[in-house]
């Protein structure tokens, strides 16, 4: 059991998730029509998505926290840079909900239904149980099934088992949770509150690790649900989904190219030579904080702007700047807004606009920042997460590629701000006069 839980943990989340995935289209196929024993095996996934919705408000929260007393604010430019990544995610947001509105790659999918969250009481019944209120006449309830009274004590938010005497277990759940992660900063001094802030996220990231670790169990279950209650036309959706994000964020990307044209001294096909390291290794690695070093390397040292451009983009601007999280996360809340059939007014649009800014500030240092950040955008707009684990399944190749765009959105604010002369222009300039005049 132990080499077990050591390959699990070794092994790649993608390939994990992959694995899930085969599991469970054999399972769908094999128990297609028993709709009793599919709906247990959604079980997992709700247990899952209930536990990273009491995990994702104060994930956000600490870490957005974090990242602004973190970030080295100072001088002149720090003005330009939150103009510039607000304009940026601005742009790559309203890009995404664009392309999602006017491709509709969830209508390529056959109209599922949402979960349901009213159980109807049949008219007779209902007037019954009035008299007997309005008499002060006690009911007793209906015993659950045990698999039923365990989902309800995992708790919804961090905050719900603290206002309710009969939530104890949920408690429970919560105190266990944050004990076996502060053990591992028992010994940590705290001399300042950016300590606190460093111990509180690291405990939760911690815990977010843990339900991560289990998410391809939940992709199992809800791929092996939906394939033997819905059949196969939801996934031929998420194939057109992938075409549509990848659409979009080369429409950001062709953006951001642009900007550095109109906006810098850097040409267009300088940073593309220069940033390839930097850019193969945000595809391969899928985090733009593992990127970061040698972002600003390549910045500084192929590309050649000034070290303070370099630094305020990739290592400062990077914590704010998640361009491709936040167009991914409003194309995804459209995509299933269109399978469920559920048309998003333009408040709501504008709400999936707000939430995915506020969500995506500090995400930058969380793992799998993505599935945190959306379960808040979807429950912003009245959106089910039961389907976000349909996403998963695809989301290990979309998280590469957003994670790309993230970090050419940082060497996008890092050319703008060292402005439209170079520093050195005839070293900068070396080797860029045939493409000067092209590009």
């Amino acid at each position: 059991m132990k080499s077990f839980w050591h390959w699990w943990h070794k092994t790649p989340l993608y390939i994990r998730i992959l694995l899930g995935l085969v599991v469970g289209v054999v399972i769908g196929l094999v128990l297609k029509g028993d709709n009793e024993k599919l709906e247990h095996l959604r079980v997992p996934s709700d247990i899952i998505l209930r536990m990273l919705r009491t995990l994702a408000p104060p994930l956000i929260l600490v870490a957005v926290i974090r990242a602004l007393m973190g970030a080295d604010l100072k001088g002149q430019k720090i003005g330009k840079m939150v103009r510039l990544l607000l304009t940026n995610t601005l742009a790559a947001i309203f890009i995404g909900l664009f392309v999602a509105n006017v491709v509709q790659p969830g209508h390529f999918a056959k109209k599922m239904e949402a979960p349901a969250k009213k159980v109807e009481i049949d008219p007779v019944k209902q007037k019954v149980l009035e008299v007997l209120k309005e008499n002060n006449v006690s009911l007793t309830k209906t015993p659950k099934d045990p698999l039923g009274q365990f989902l309800d004590n995992v708790p919804r938010s961090l905050l719900e088992p603290l206002n309710s005497s009969d939530k104890v277990l949920g408690v429970i759940f919560i105190a266990v949770a944050f004990g076996m992660a502060f053990r591992a900063f028992r010994d940590k001094p705290l001399h300042t509150l950016s300590d606190l802030m460093d111990v509180l996220l690291e405990s939760l990231i911690k815990i977010l690790h843990w339900i991560v670790d289990v998410v391809p169990i939940g992709v199992m279950g809800v791929v092996a649900h939906v394939l033997g209650t819905k059949g196969i036309e939801p996934f031929k959706a998420l194939g057109v989904f992938v075409l549509t994000v990848i659409l979009a964020l080369a429409l950001q990307g062709t953006y951001y190219l642009l900007r550095i044209r109109l906006q810098s001294w850097v040409r267009p096909m300088r940073v593309i030579r220069g940033m390839n390291d930097a850019l193969m290794m945000a595809f391969s690695t899928a985090s733009s904080t593992a990127s970061m070093p040698l972002t600003y390397e390549c910045l500084k040292d192929k590309v050649k702007i000034r070290e303070e451009s370099a630094s305020l983009g990739a290592l400062v601007g990077s914590n704010f700047n998640n361009d491709g999280t936040a167009l991914y996360e409003a194309m995804a809340a459209l995509f299933i807004s269109q399978m469920l059939g559920i048309s998003l007014s333009l408040p709501q649009q504008f709400m999936v606009v707000v939430t995915s800014i506020i969500a995506s500030v500090g995400a930058a240092g969380i793992p799998e920042a993505g599935l945190v950040t959306m379960t808040l955008v979807f429950t912003s707009v009245g959106l089910p997460p039961d389907f976000i684990p349909i996403l998963l399944t695809v989301d290990w190749f979309l998280d590469r590629c957003r994670t790309t765009l993230n970090v050419m959105g940082d060497v996008t604010v890092s050319c703008i701000l060292d402005g439209k002369i170079p520093e050195d222009r005839e070293d900068a300039l070396e080797g860029d006069a045939d493409i000067v005049e092209t590009v």
